[in-house]
């Protein structure tokens, strides 16, 4: 029911920022949270940060607190997270999820298809 689209991943040198965008579509109105995770080679998904769909309540790993910050765009149906003070451990592939309440219920997360970022010299 919801579609998200990843982009802004490249290349970018330690200490330097990178701003990633999530676009959502379909059943914009039955979103609940939406977050940022990332996934390494070999390694599992990673949570980073998470809102609600008002932008009242965020949550942050403790890996990222203090150099990413995630924010919403009601208008545009995006989430965004703006990543600053990169070290070559945040390259990854990075995701955007949504999660869904409808009819009273909770439904699974939807996923994007992720966007590569890469910190290097």
């Amino acid at each position: 029911q919801v579609q998200l689209v990843e982009s802004g991943g490249g290349l970018v040198q330690p200490g330097g920022s990178l701003r990633l965008s999530c676009v959502a579509s379909g059943s914009i109105s039955s979103i609940y949270t939406m977050a940022w995770y990332r996934q390494a080679p070999g390694n599992q998904r990673e949570f980073l940060a998470s809102t609600t769909n008002s932008g009242s309540r965020t949550r942050y790993a403790d890996s990222v607190k203090g150099r990413f910050t995630i924010s919403r765009d009601s208008a545009k149906n995006t989430v965004d997270l703006q990543m600053t003070s990169l070290k070559p451990e945040d390259t990854a592939v990075y995701y955007c999820n949504a999660v869904t309440y409808y009819n009273g219920e909770y439904l699974p997360p939807f996923w994007g298809q992720g966007t590569q970022v890469t910190v290097s010299s």
